[in-house]
C-alpha cells in the first residue's frame, strides 16, 4: 500500500473513532474546577438519578466548565460507552452459546437493539455538537432532534429488557453456574437506562435555557 494511502486510511480511522469519543477526565487544578463541579452538581439535580449523574460526570468538570450543552454531550458519550460495554457482554454470551430457544432469540434481538441505541446516542451527540454557536430556531431544532434520538435509545433499551421478560423460560450461563441470563441482562440494562435517562434529562434542560 502506498504511503499516501496509508496516511489517508489512518486519518479516516482517527476521525471515525473521535466522532463520539468521550473527552478525557481532568484532575482538579484551580478554583474554576470547583465552580465547574458545583455547576455539574446543580445540573445533575435535574435528573432522575442525581448521584449517579454526578459520580459519572464530575471527573469531566474542567472540560465542561459552565456549559450545559457540553455537559449534555459528555453525558451522551458516557452513556455511549456504557451501551457499547453492555453490547459486548451480550455478544460474548451469544458466542458462548449461553442460552437456547426463546432466550437465545431475546439475546439476539437485544444485541441489535443495543446497537441501534448506541447509534442513536451517537446521533444525539452529533446534534448537540456546536450548538452554542447557533441562534434562534436552529438551536431549538437541533435540541429537539437530540431529544428524539435519546428518547429512541431509551426505547430500544427497554425493548431489550421486555424481550427477556417475555421469554418462556429462564436459562443459565452454563452447567452448574446458577446464573440466570435473563436476570443478569435485565439488571445490566436497568443500569444503562439510568445513564440514558440522565443524559436525556440534561438534553431536556437545554430547552428554554433551564
Amino acid at each position: 500500500m502506498p504511503p499516501t494511502t496509508i496516511l489517508f486510511f489512518f486519518a479516516f480511522l482517527f476521525l471515525s473513532l473521535a466522532s463520539c469519543a468521550p473527552p478525557p477526565a481532568f484532575p482538579p487544578t484551580s478554583p474554576s474546577h470547583d465552580r465547574a463541579t458545583l455547576f455539574i452538581r446543580s445540573r445533575c439535580n435535574l435528573t432522575r438519578y442525581p448521584d449517579l449523574c454526578f459520580s459519572s460526570l464530575s471527573s469531566y468538570a474542567a472540560a465542561v466548565g459552565g456549559s450545559s450543552p457540553e455537559l449534555a454531550r459528555v453525558a451522551a458519550n458516557v452513556t455511549l460507552a456504557r451501551l457499547r460495554g453492555l453490547r459486548a457482554h451480550v455478544s460474548a454470551l451469544r458466542r458462548a452459546g449461553a442460552v437456547r430457544g426463546r432466550a437465545a432469540a431475546a439475546l439476539r434481538d437485544c444485541s441489535e437493539q443495543l446497537g441501534d441505541a448506541a447509534d442513536q446516542v451517537c446521533q444525539t451527540y452529533d446534534e448537540l455538537r456546536g450548538v452554542e454557536e447557533l441562534v434562534g430556531m436552529e438551536v431549538a431544532w437541533r435540541v429537539s432532534n437530540a431529544q428524539t434520538w435519546m428518547s429512541a435509545a431509551l426505547t430500544n433499551e427497554e425493548s431489550c429488557s421486555d424481550g427477556f421478560r417475555e421469554a418462556a423460560a429462564a436459562s443459565a450461563y452454563g452447567a452448574g453456574s446458577g446464573v440466570d441470563v435473563k436476570t443478569d441482562i435485565c439488571s445490566r440494562v436497568r443500569r444503562v437506562k439510568q445513564y440514558t435517562s440522565n443524559a436525556l434529562a440534561l438534553v431536556n434542560s437545554l430547552v428554554g435555557g433551564r
